[in-house]
């Protein structure tokens, strides 16, 4: 996908996800956030700002195991999933890594039909 693409996807994205939640427009963080919180399970409860760093890391861990980076490793005791660092993610320009991230975010989306 090339960047006018993802970002024209990224719009539309982030429109959605607006009006689902009825609050602003996200950004990447609040969007990993939100996938995190997927991925955890537990629904929307309240998450201490820890918990919230590591819903973020969740969520990325997720998005690159798609292309191999991590694998899941299983879940701790309270249900928290856990990654194993597969492959060094290359050393992206901040531009590519901001379109990388930004790709994976829309096709996650996709995946669970968001938009």
């Amino acid at each position: 996908m090339q960047a006018a693409d993802i970002n024209k996807k990224w719009k539309q994205l982030q429109e959605a996800i607006s009006k689902a939640f009825d609050t602003d427009i996200p950004d990447i963080k609040v969007m990993l956030f939100l996938i995190g919180v997927q991925e955890l399970g537990k629904g929307p409860i309240s998450y201490s700002k820890r918990e919230k760093e590591e819903l973020m890391h969740i969520a990325t861990c997720r998005l690159f195991s798609s292309l191999g980076f991590y694998e899941l490793a299983g879940l701790d005791e309270q249900g928290w999933p856990h990654w194993n660092l597969v492959k060094p993610i290359p050393n992206y320009t901040l531009m590519e890594q901001e379109m990388v991230i930004k790709s994976l975010i829309i096709d996650y989306f996709e995946e669970v039909n968001m938009i």
